[in-house]
């Protein structure tokens, strides 16, 4: 089976292709689509670069003819390629919706003019916006509260569009925070982490009891196969792991890992729009055989390790 990933050279996609290097017995060809921005690197995937069945393709999703090209004789499109800070959209929402948006309509249609197998389209919590309480499911209303949300909910929606008019087996995975190795350093983990290593103040918005639901991003690459072997087309699966913790006591448990003071953390004013919690009923994906593999503090204690030791 040949896998199509766009978006392979990021965080998670890039620990998508490990996983699928790892565990897919079947595999007989990966290709990385990837342009290659801030948040890409080559890095993370070299210990397959000697592998033949592994193709790099420098390219934009958003340049149509080039996508669908590369995406003849694939079998599988895994689909993350995504601007996804959320302070960044912020700043300037247009890439957002062009990436998002137009960059993931054009994924779809390579799709169906390629006659691809199954899509998975990666997507997140977000969309369902800031919960009181309780666990949004995948009928929820969509109200995503940011501009990156926004263009989340968007490409869900022609996601869906493609499924029912066209037929087209688009499969759509919602998940939580994702945390572990080779994400760039702008995300909460990576980024407290990198100011902890230099010896720098850790800035933390408003009062840092933002709550959201954390998974390893290799529990995550266990879920997407899991969706792949037995989901079903058009249908949406929230993917999480129950570990709901605030971002004031994730940074002081990274603060005790490393060793440091709590006396270093600044209270910064709030994100604009800030959503206070995430949470998604994972019921859905346990019934497909989901279940996490590492614990949080477990893994959270080796993702303290793998970036203060970079």
């Amino acid at each position: 089976m040949r896998y199509f990933v766009t978006g392979g050279a990021g965080f998670i996609g890039s620990n998508y292709v490990e996983h699928l290097f790892e565990n897919v017995q079947e595999l007989t060809g990966v290709t990385i689509f990837d342009k290659f921005t801030y948040a890409a690197n080559a890095k993370n995937y070299e210990k397959y670069l000697s592998d033949p069945r592994l193709h790099i393709i420098k390219g934009d999703i958003c340049d149509f003819s080039l996508l669908a090209e590369s995406m003849k004789n694939h079998d599988f499109v895994i689909h993350f390629a995504a601007e996804s800070h959320v302070d960044r959209s912020i700043e300037d929402a247009s890439v957002f919706m062009q990436t998002n948006v137009v960059g993931t309509f054009n994924v779809l249609e390579a799709c169906r003019k390629n006659g691809i197998k199954t899509v998975i389209h990666i997507s997140t919590d977000e969309v369902y916006g800031s919960l009181d309480s309780g666990s949004a499911t995948e009928g929820d209303t969509l109200s995503p509260n940011s501009p990156y949300a926004a263009s989340k909910a968007a490409s869900d929606l022609i996601a869906r569009s493609f499924f029912k008019t066209y037929g087209l087996d688009v499969r759509i995975t919602r998940c939580t925070n994702n945390y572990g190795p080779h994400q760039f350093p702008e995300k909460l983990i990576p980024l407290m982490l990198s100011k902890i290593k230099e010896g720098g103040r850790l800035p933390i918005y408003g009062t840092g009891l933002n709550i959201r639901e954390w998974i390893h991003v290799a529990d995550h690459c266990q879920a997407i196969q899991l969706v792949i072997r037995n989901g079903k087309p058009g249908e949406i699966y929230n993917i999480g792991s129950g570990n709901e913790i605030s971002n004031l006591e994730i940074v002081k448990m990274l603060l005790q890992f490393s060793g440091q003071i709590e006396n270093i953390i600044d209270f910064v004013p709030d994100r604009l729009g800030h959503d206070f919690r995430y949470s998604v009923d994972r019921s859905k994906i346990i019934k497909l055989g989901f279940k996490p593999k590492i614990l949080f503090e477990t893994g959270l204690k080796e993702t303290a390790k793998y970036y203060l030791d970079l």
